[in-house]
């Protein structure tokens, strides 16, 4: 008899960021088969998801994948449900609409490496700061390029693991990384993101390295911040090949700019300044190849004759991918709904 090692995950409920947590469950003659993982519960009552006079919170398995970094093992996301079986308040993953997978994402994670004993940026010296920023953007020597073991190891236990990550590269601060993921639905988009950010928060313990979220760490100093950019597409915007139908799915942003930055992560006012390729939280704007916008056209899509797809530049790093991408697919298919639009 062969015995598993199941780490199922979850997001709590502490607001206005969730985290994640985990805990393992032993399993007999597991076929590593998402159907056959059980259904499992926990202690709402110390995750800010349930009082301690009636703590049980459910959690349903949906997705698995391999644990590259123990024997036997697999990763199990789950949404959290309450008693009855509904969705928990906390759970953005119920919310997303995409039954068909029509929405394809690609979602690029921006992040520090924190040495929690200075409290600052791997790179950073503990009194003062490095070099000004321009030398780390996809740098190379060990005085530009500051972790990069950790982010190594990183992409080769994701890419073992079997999540779809597209690349890496070093980002334009010191110490900040980036990795980026595709894939074909949103809610297994949003999976494979959470997944990756647990891999790199559990690799880093080793190291005794944080991972900071948070999209501006260095406050307004002259530091770039960290995103989340959004790259969307569904069937309408990869077939079109029509340069008005982008314009309109793109003005059907303008109006639910406050309904879009509900989402996109807890203190992206802070990064979303104008500056550094950033466009200002209050505005609105869409342009080819415009990184100061709040949605860039990716030149791409213009060259292949107006069919590929957009990006968003909005979402901060800590935005929770299920909640984003919902809120994408929701401001997408009023286009369709209110305007016809190439349906």
């Amino acid at each position: 008899m062969s015995r598993a090692k199941l780490e199922y995950i979850w997001l709590d409920g502490y607001v206005p960021t969730q985290s994640l947590r985990s805990k393992t469950k032993i399993v007999s003659d597991f076929s590593g088969r998402l159907e056959d993982c059980e259904m499992w519960s926990f202690d709402g009552s110390s995750t800010e998801q349930a009082e301690g006079n009636s703590s049980d919170c459910l959690l349903k398995p949906v997705f698995i994948c391999p644990d590259p970094q123990r024997k036997n093992a697999y990763l199990v996301m789950c949404e959290v449900l309450n008693p009855n079986g509904t969705p928990h308040v906390s759970n953005g993953r119920a919310i997303i609409d995409d039954d068909d997978n029509d929405f394809w994402f690609g979602f690029e994670q921006e992040y520090f490496l924190w040495n929690p004993e200075t409290n600052k940026p791997l790179g950073f010296p503990a009194n003062g700061y490095p070099a000004p920023q321009g030398q780390y953007y996809c740098s190379v020597g060990a005085n530009n390029a500051y972790g990069r073991e950790i982010v190594e190891e990183h992409l080769d236990v994701c890419l073992e693991a079997g999540l779809n990550v597209e690349g890496i590269n070093a980002e334009v601060a010191a110490g900040q990384w980036e990795f980026q993921i595709f894939a074909k639905g949103a809610a297994e988009a949003g999976d494979q993101i959470w997944v990756a950010r647990y891999f790199l928060e559990r690799i880093c313990e080793k190291y005794g390295i944080a991972v900071n979220w948070h999209p501006k760490p260095l406050g307004q100093l002259d530091w770039n911040g960290s995103g989340m950019h959004a790259n969307f597409s569904n069937s309408i915007l990869r077939t079109c090949g029509d340069k008005g139908v982008y314009e309109s799915i793109c003005e059907a942003f303008r109006p639910v700019v406050t309904e879009h930055i509900e989402v996109y992560g807890a203190h992206n006012d802070q990064r979303l300044t104008g500056k550094h390729e950033t466009a200002s939280i209050t505005d609105f704007s869409y342009g080819v190849s415009d990184r100061g916008a709040s949605i860039r056209i990716p030149i791409g899509t213009v060259e292949r004759g107006w069919k590929g797809w957009l990006e968003d530049r909005r979402p901060a790093s800590n935005g929770d991918p299920y909640k984003i991408a919902a809120r994408i697919i929701k401001t997408v298919k009023s286009v369709e709904v209110n305007n016809a639009v190439a349906v």
